[in-house]
């Protein structure tokens, strides 16, 4: 539990987590997809509500990054061509390891079974540990339980020593470091069985997890629906770098769905199989990765998670964001920009800023190509979950695609002062290469020119050593045999005004949906009742997120009341404020029982007499205010740019109770 929270024990998490999830479906926030026809694990419909919310949310991202960093926002197709994700790594790479149930052929991720049951074993033996604290002399136990389809079999206690904690603790902090032998050795040695029948699992297998399609009637061309959207701003960076003047830093960005064939989509809207992401790619200049705008968050208090503390078995730190990258624990000024701008985001939205840190990628579970990662996780019902990463992924991307496809991605500095630089010089002879490849004849031209200099140096000798040499296109794959006559490379010291190089990109990447459940959490809470009230749920959430900004009732049903209430909801339509209209009859205590379990932060009431009754959602409190004001007051209210303790200051309360309002 995090700091300054008061822990609950699993048996209420799971309660709490029950009654989150049923006041969601059943308000409509999301629904389970096909549900009519048995639903397919993984995919969830957002209701109204949820729609709103999610709207919200990214309105709130376009003016927090895009705007306020001046950035480029793109928009690429779902549906992405085999040759590009060849180049990203994404169709050998894109893996999770996978275990079956030997019998059932059930599957299952096997670093998730793995930490579900260390995740179980420490919170027993934590449970029991306090229990022994409160009656001494009874020993420290685990209780492992085994189940099968139709029972429960007898509680089996097994003593777990400190030696046996601390290994379980340092399993579990390592466990993206596990190999597929060294994940299956453990999954064997701590006796784990299929959670669902018992059965023994097989070893752990790669599954990649990209959905297939063919592009085309013919099927010939290979497709896959992306697994992220940053694919799409890479392979644009030359038009984007251009629109940016010819200059760096610049950085793009890009809203929509993206697709991923999870194995076994157990925890509801948190893995999910199509979902929405936001990222962000930030190219920089390797050789200078300052921030200007770093001064302006380095003071800011985060709670970091650096692997030191992570490979000690101890807790998240709280630290300045300028001490950490003084300390070379976040790598570069503008990793740790974004980390702080991330981390100002999440807390606007209405995330908790106890329950969330950023931990930083351990060496073996970090891309080898990557220079630094953090992961923003929050605090859930289902544990501490990743909902955002910050990674320097260094130049990786841009290379990778300039080699695919021959086209350079490259940025050019022009120095201050000339420098002697040796300059390479790759000329294919087209003549002779046409007479002999004809057709092929363009694209092996262009595959040669586009040689980095290690290539082409590398070339340069087999030639001189061979008659002939095997090249091949790595865009097409197709093999020649070159000779000597057919291509010259040479290089020569040059007095250079400039340079191209390959930018480096920092990556920030939102999973929206994993942001909005945990905001349901965070913002999720059940009003005591009072007399004469009944007990409500209720969702918090800050005006700028909220599903609607304001609810307008009239206090009866009457028409007159009714007219009333109709032209303050088409004011407020008109100042842009989301508003509902509720002239159902329903008493007007139910009524705000209704929008406060929506999260709508603010309720206009109209009645017989001059003015209009405005209600705050958390405190309940009414002010009573006149007609031509109250529109402007809700926007502001709405916007941020006022908050409800300057209402108070202004306007008189009002002390009549709700049970009142209804009599």
């Amino acid at each position: 539990m995090a700091t300054g929270e008061v822990a609950m024990s699993r048996e209420e998490t799971e309660a709490f987590k029950v009654l989150v999830k049923n006041t969601l479906e059943r308000r409509l926030f999301y629904i389970p997809s096909y549900k009519i026809y048995g639903g397919v694990a993984g995919f969830y419909d957002y209701g109204p509500w949820g729609c709103q919310v999610e709207t919200n949310v990214l309105n709130l991202w376009r003016q927090h990054f895009v705007m306020e960093e001046d950035m480029w926002e793109i928009r690429c197709p779902c549906v992405t061509p085999e040759v590009v994700l060849k180049a990203s790594g994404h169709v050998d790479k894109f893996t999770d390891l996978m275990v079956k149930d030997e019998k059932l052929g059930s599957c299952f991720r096997a670093d998730h079974l793995l930490k579900d049951f260390l995740t179980k074993a420490l919170e027993e033996f934590e449970e029991i540990k306090r229990e022994r604290e409160a009656a001494p002399g009874v020993a420290a136990q685990v209780v492992v339980e085994k189940k099968d389809k139709k029972k429960v079999a007898e509680k089996k206690r097994e003593l777990l020593t400190p030696e046996k904690k601390r290994e379980m603790q340092a399993d579990l902090a390592g466990l993206d470091e596990f190999s597929g032998p060294e994940l299956g050795a453990k999954i064997k040695a701590y006796g784990i069985k299929s959670p669902e029948s018992g059965n023994d699992l097989s070893d752990p297998y790669p599954f990649n997890l990209m959905f297939s399609t063919q592009i085309g009637p013919t099927g010939t061309l290979q497709g896959y629906m992306r697994p992220e959207t940053a694919q799409g701003i890479f392979v644009n960076f030359r038009d984007l770098y251009y629109e940016s003047g010819n200059r760096l830093p610049f950085a793009a960005a890009q809203i929509g769905s993206a697709y991923r064939n999870e194995i076994a989509p157990r925890q509801g809207p948190m893995r999910v199989r199509e979902f929405t992401m936001a990222e962000i790619e930030h190219f920089v200049n390797p050789d200078d990765k300052s921030h200007p705008k770093f001064k302006n968050v380095a003071d800011l208090e985060i709670y970091l998670f650096p692997r030191a503390e992570q490979t000690a078995l101890e807790s998240h730190v709280k630290m300045r964001i300028g001490d950490a990258v003084e300390k070379g624990i976040v790598d570069n000024e503008t990793l740790g920009y974004f980390i702080a701008r991330t981390y100002l985001f999440l807390t606007k939205l209405g995330i908790n800023k106890n329950r969330l840190r950023f931990r930083q990628h351990l060496a073996n579970e970090m891309a080898h190509y990557a220079q630094d990662c953090w992961d923003a996780e929050i605090e859930c019902s289902y544990g501490w979950f990743e909902c955002v990463g910050c990674a320097d992924r260094s130049a990786y991307d841009l290379k990778a695609h300039t080699a695919k496809s021959g086209h350079e991605l490259t940025a050019y500095e022009k120095f201050d002062e000339p420098k002697d630089e040796m300059k390479l010089t790759i000329v294919p002879n087209k003549k002779v290469l046409g007479k002999e490849f004809r057709k092929d004849q363009k694209i092996l031209s262009e595959s040669l020119e586009a040689m980095t200099r290690e290539e082409a140096l590398a070339l340069k000798a087999e030639l001189e050593e061979k008659e002939k040499v095997t090249y091949k296109v790595c865009t097409t794959g197709q093999e020649f045999q070159l000779t000597k006559d057919m291509v010259a490379i040479s290089e020569k010291l040059e007095k250079s005004h400039g340079r191209n190089f390959t930018p480096s990109v920092i990556e920030p990447s939102f999973g929206i949906g994993r942001i909005m459940y945990c905001l349901y959490e965070h913002c999720f809470y059940t009003r005591p009742a009072v007399p004469g009230e009944p007990t409500t749920t209720v969702f918090r959430f800050p005006p700028i997120v909220a599903p609607v900004k304001c609810t307008v009732f009239p206090l009866m049903q009457r028409e007159v009341l009714n007219a009333k209430a109709k032209k303050m909801s088409n004011g407020l339509t008109r100042a842009g404020v989301s508003n509902k209209l509720d002239i159902t009859g329903r008493s007007i205590g139910k009524r705000y029982a209704r929008t406060d379990e929506v999260g709508i932060p603010f309720a206009i009431t109209v009645d017989f007499d001059e003015g209009v009754t405005v209600r705050e959602r958390d405190s309940k409190q009414q002010v009573r205010i006149s007609d031509v004001d109250v529109v402007d007051l809700v926007r502001d209210l709405a916007n941020g740019s006022m908050v409800w303790e300057d209402v108070t200051a202004k306007y008189k309360l009002v002390t009549v109770t709700e049970s009142e309002a209804d009599s």
